[in-house]
């Protein structure tokens, strides 16, 4: 569920990563990818971390970030 609070703005979001949900600190379209700094679209964000306060753009990044060298950084 995504917490917006006043108008959407332009640009990249401040973003607070709760357990299951998030809140939108600062307005904006999209965050970024703490692993491929790919831009994701809040409306697409589904993967976070709660403890290290960051986005992740696939299930992939989620495991480059908590087990590296297990899995290989896509080309």
């Amino acid at each position: 569920m995504l917490n917006k609070f006043g108008p959407s703005g332009h640009g990249e979001a401040q973003v607070q990563y709760l357990d299951g949900d998030f809140r939108v600190i600062s307005p904006g379209t999209f965050v970024r990818c703490a692993i491929t700094d790919v831009r994701i679209p809040l409306d697409e964000l589904k993967y976070w971390s709660v403890d290290l306060q960051e986005a992740y753009a696939t299930p992939t990044a989620v495991l480059q970030r908590h087990h590296p060298g297990v899995v290989k950084p896509q080309a």
